[in-house]
């Protein structure tokens, strides 16, 4: 399928299209320094990162590294480390002063005033 794509930008009363050949570099400039900054995560910073935000909303309370080692079959350890490596980052996840994970983007179940209820019924509020 075929599709035109535009980009418009607003200045005051007006909207004034944007040519490609402007908008279409700094999407790539954007992309290649999102991949630079994702290059640190293996496998398992990603896994820790998804059961984080999958888990956060069911379980409504910050999640320990011993809880993530044991559902996730990875050594505590090896929790600690990509835990360290996300929050340096600040990547993705923020722990409370016990080490436990209360903050996973796109998710915490620290109260912000961006309140989210899922289809399913969990309650959370939005990071």
């Amino acid at each position: 399928m075929n599709m035109n794509i535009h980009l418009m930008k607003g200045f005051w009363r007006y909207m004034i299209n944007v040519p490609p050949s402007l908008w279409k570099k700094e999407v790539s400039k954007h992309k290649r320094k999102v991949e630079a900054n994702l290059a640190f995560m293996s496998d398992d910073h990603r896994r820790v990162h998804h059961w984080v935000v999958k888990e956060l909303p069911i379980a409504g309370k910050p999640l320990s590294p011993k809880t993530i080692s044991e559902r996730l079959g990875l050594p505590e350890n090896r929790v600690a480390v990509v835990l360290d490596d996300l929050e340096k980052n600040m990547t993705f996840l923020f722990r409370n002063d016990a080490g436990h994970v209360i903050w996973a983007y796109p998710v915490t179940v620290e109260k912000t005033p961006h309140h989210l209820t899922f289809s399913s019924g969990e309650q959370i509020y939005a990071a």
